[in-house]
C-alpha cells in the first residue's frame, strides 16, 4: 500500500478542510497565535522531546521564554 501524504496545506473554511497556499496557511497561524497573545504568558506551552540533546532542548527553551514569550516548557526529561 503505497504512502499517502499532504502536499499541500489544508485550512478550515465553513467547516470543510479546502487546501490553501503556504502563503495563506502561515497567515492564518500566525494570525491565531497573535490572537492569543494578549493573555500573557499563559497562552502558549512547549513540548520538547526528551530523546532530543541538551543543545536541542536548549535551542527550544529559549525559543519558548524569547519567542512565544512563555515559560510553559516541558522536556519531559523525569524518569
Amino acid at each position: 500500500m503505497p504512502r499517502q501524504r499532504l502536499t499541500t496545506p489544508l485550512v478550515r473554511v465553513d467547516g470543510e478542510l479546502v487546501p490553501a497556499t503556504w502563503d495563506e496557511a502561515i497567515d492564518r497561524v500566525a494570525a491565531g497565535f497573535a490572537a492569543v497573545k494578549d493573555d500573557g504568558e499563559r497562552a502558549f506551552g512547549m513540548f520538547s522531546c526528551s530523546k532530543s540533546t541538551n543543545e536541542m532542548n536548549y535551542a527550544a527553551q529559549r525559543f519558548a521564554r524569547k519567542v512565544m514569550g512563555s515559560n510553559n516548557i516541558d522536556s519531559c526529561n523525569r524518569t
